[in-house]
């Protein structure tokens, strides 16, 4: 049963499907960007082989095993040195329960879209419903398109009271997908990514999923997301400059489709999932606390699960040592480690083209990203 009071923000159900992948055809930008992948075909060619390739998909997750899961294998391979989930402390039984994942934010698209094809992999029965702002929502296509692929809607730039009513009804459906339409869900633990990779749990997320219900009901697991090379790191640099510069400084709209597609085709390196033990394994030891140490000690514990699963490359102990002028942390890495990173830390640097760049602000900013995860997971053991 489809419950009316989510509409706004929920996923296609099974029986919306075909009405939505038909007004994803028939949308003019969306063939657009059909086209520029295979501009030898004919529009009507083109959709009648998509129109092919949807029989028989009846949920957003068929849709997913079906169109997602290839694309995604695709960018791993292409653009990864492979991608790897540790699962190893989840309950044994992948069938029961289902499982809210909140993790820290290293992608957009892609944070969600390897953890589903990992979770398939592994044996378990589904992927994940995720939150996506609607400030990425700037076409039809795009909701439509991201609606079909499991997808609810976190509305961004509220009124206080706005937020409240949002939060509320965000929180209740999460609630729902985990306890009625036994789905997972996977939510960042801050709104935004943390640019300077120094991953900080928000008390607001956990006061929200909270809004809903119990938050033992969500079973939630601390998920760390380990890049070896970020491909927007240059970016984020970049955007650190152009707000010192200019305090006022927003990014447009066009800035995060250009960062959602940097993100998707650049060049990874490893990357690794790793699951936390869940956290109802400890959180009846926070019982008792007075309401505002409770979640501010709950998101400390979150951070120091979520900064023990890093996985550390030769990269990030390379990065803190060029920070910090020594050779501290060289027992992790070998020259040829040093001499790759500094080869692609300049590579990375040369593509950033703004007016008076400072270069030992954005090298200092680009060496702290990779430092950081060595410095949270040292605080957290």
């Amino acid at each position: 049963m489809i419950s009316n009071e989510f509409d706004d923000i929920r996923p296609y159900e099974a029986e919306e499907m075909k009405q939505a992948f038909n007004d994803l055809l028939s949308d003019r930008q969306f063939n657009i960007i059909m086209k520029g992948f295979m501009p030898w075909l004919p529009k009507s060619l083109r959709n009648g082989l998509l129109r092919l390739a949807f029989t028989g998909i009846k949920t957003p997750l068929d849709f997913q095993i079906r169109f997602m899961k290839p694309v995604v294998n695709y960018i791993i391979r292409k653009h990864t040195d492979g991608c790897f989930l540790d699962n190893s402390e989840m309950p044994a039984d992948k069938l029961q329960p289902r499982f809210t994942f909140i993790s820290n934010h290293r992608d957009i698209v892609l944070d969600s879209a390897f953890l589903d094809v990992k979770l398939i992999e592994a044996g378990y029965p589904t992927t994940v419903e995720i939150g996506i702002g609607d400030n990425l929502l700037i076409y039809p296509w795009i909701k439509r398109l991201v609606r079909m692929n499991k997808a609810f809607t976190v509305r961004r730039g509220l009124t206080p009271k706005e937020m409240l009513r949002s939060s509320q009804l965000m929180s209740s459906y999460i609630h729902y997908a985990v306890q009625q339409k036994h789905e997972n869900i996977w939510i960042a633990q801050r709104e935004g990514r943390a640019k300077d990779s120094s991953d900080h749990t928000q008390e607001a997320v956990l006061k929200m999923l909270a809004m809903g219900g119990d938050l033992r009901e969500l079973n939630i697991v601390p998920l760390t997301i380990s890049y070896e090379f970020d491909p927007c790191d240059y970016l984020k640099a970049q955007e650190f400059q152009l707000k010192r510069d200019n305090p006022a400084f927003k990014k447009s709209k066009q800035d995060d489709l250009d960062n959602m597609k940097t993100g998707i085709l650049g060049y990874k390196g490893r990357v690794t999932y790793y699951c936390g033990k869940p956290i109802n394994e400890w959180i009846d030891e926070l019982e008792g606390l007075p309401k505002q140490e409770y979640y501010a000690t709950l998101c400390q514990r979150m951070d120091r699960a979520i900064h023990q699963g890093y996985t550390l490359y030769p990269c990030n102990y390379v990065a803190l040592d060029l920070l910090n002028g020594n050779t501290a942390e060289a027992s992790h890495y070998s020259d040829a480690d040093r001499q790759r990173f500094e080869q692609y830390l300049a590579k990375q640097m040369a593509k950033i083209t703004i007016p008076n760049k400072d270069e030992a602000f954005l090298r200092e900013k680009m060496l702290t990203m990779y430092a950081n995860p060595v410095k949270n997971k040292i605080a957290a053991q």
